[in-house]
């Protein structure tokens, strides 16, 4: 059964199994004890940190272990707020971030904080004008995304940074999307990631904090990495998570390379064999394994189970709130439409005949949820055309929606 939601979760690679299983019987001990299990304990935490550091392109004592991408995020967004809180109580945010971030925001807006949420270009991208015009004498930290988690859309982070650092802004970056794929570049100050997302095992996060960055951990006191992440770390779990993200920054390039040509061949024939269809994101700079559309006159929840039937595990509706399947606020803020909702995120090894097989069989299951639901037919012509709206300018064009 083909796998297409690997931005929700990547399957757990080989190698992370692998590391997983050595790992239990030298990294169950307090990895703070002297003697001879906790010693092997750090040395194996220790490590790890090392080769994530070299991933990111960091020092690894600005690295931090948190139990999860989520809380990385939530505890990176808070302690450089507090940290910076002499500075002013401004953050600037993305209209498209994911939850985690705009989760973080409404905490500090409801703790006296103010926030301005960026808007972004139809493709689902911020401009950096756009970023150093929010900037304030009183902004304490921007977030920006390195990719959307929706649609895939690569964020100007490097511009955006240089911008936040020459106005002296910290920028945090949620790279859970890209890390995988790459480092993220750019004078950035705090960075997060998940290793689910890159085929490591859930419950492991990063939290990257830039030397020279105020920072100022929330919460009760702790004294486990560095006072950043309070509780016992689950060293098995990280040791396979920094072992998966080794393991797929080697194949890469080549994956990319597959997986783009992939996507791509989706983009164009979706727009051709389904009448009344979008596509969404920017067409060039995306991330090589998402492509999304969204279909008129069909309920998005029952075309993902008609999808399941077929044997296609796709998402649909936001990817943040699958299970209720309200409308994304990521299409919103794109201004394309947000309903019939279809993200394919294809995981490494996602097979050519597989692709082909989830492209003959759409053009069926997008018809018959339509005809269940008493949907108006399509004109023949623009179906024999192919013509839909992600062929229009006005989908693909750089202007604000």
């Amino acid at each position: 059964m083909p796998y297409f939601d690997a931005a929700s979760a990547a399957p757990l690679h080989p190698v992370a199994r692998q590391a997983l299983l050595a790992s239990l019987d030298e990294g169950w001990a307090d990895p703070a004890r002297l003697y001879r299990e906790g010693r092997r304990a750090r040395l194996l935490l220790d490590a790890s940190r090392e080769a994530a550091a070299e991933a990111v392109g960091c020092r690894p004592d600005e690295v931090v272990f948190t139990p999860s991408g989520t809380r990385a995020v939530h505890s990176g967004v808070a302690g450089a707020l507090a940290g910076r809180r002499r500075a002013g109580r401004h953050l600037i945010v993305s209209a498209v971030e994911h939850s985690s971030v705009l989760h973080s925001a409404e905490a500090f807006e409801s703790a006296g904080g103010t926030v301005t949420r960026v808007p972004v270009l139809r493709s689902g991208a911020v401009t950096a004008a756009s970023y150093a015009g929010a900037l304030r004498p009183d902004t304490a930290l921007a977030c920006l995304q390195s990719a959307n988690h929706e649609v895939g859309t690569e964020q100007p982070v490097a511009e955006v940074a240089e911008a936040c650092r020459e106005a002296g802004v910290p920028l945090f970056v949620d790279a859970a999307q890209s890390l995988g794929w790459g480092p993220v570049a750019g004078p950035w100050s705090l960075l997060a990631a998940s290793a689910h997302k890159w085929g490591g095992p859930s419950g492991v996060g990063l939290l990257v904090v830039r030397k020279g960055v105020r920072f100022a951990p929330q919460g009760p006191a702790d004294e486990r990495e560095s006072g950043r992440a309070a509780g016992f770390e689950n060293i098995p779990a990280i040791v396979a998570a920094v072992a998966s993200l080794r393991a797929v920054r080697t194949e890469a390039a080549a994956e990319a390379a597959r997986l783009r040509e992939l996507t791509g061949r989706i983009r164009a024939q979706v727009a051709r064999v389904v009448p009344d269809v979008e596509v969404v994101g920017d067409a060039e700079r995306r991330l090589p394994g998402i492509v999304t559309f969204s279909c008129l006159y069909v309920d998005g929840e029952t075309l993902l189970h008609e999808l399941d039937r077929e044997g296609f595990s796709v998402s649909s509706g936001s990817s943040c709130t699958s299970s209720t399947l309200t409308p994304s606020h990521v299409l919103r803020a794109m201004g394309v439409l947000s309903e019939g909702n279809v993200r394919v995120s294809l995981p490494p090894g996602t097979s050519e005949e597989d692709v082909e097989r989830f492209l003959t069989v759409l053009p069926g299951v997008v018809a018959g949820v339509r005809d269940k639901l008493g949907a108006p037919a399509p004109a023949p012509a623009a179906a024999a055309r192919g013509t839909s709206w992600s062929s229009t300018p006005s989908a693909s064009s750089a202007r604000s929606p």
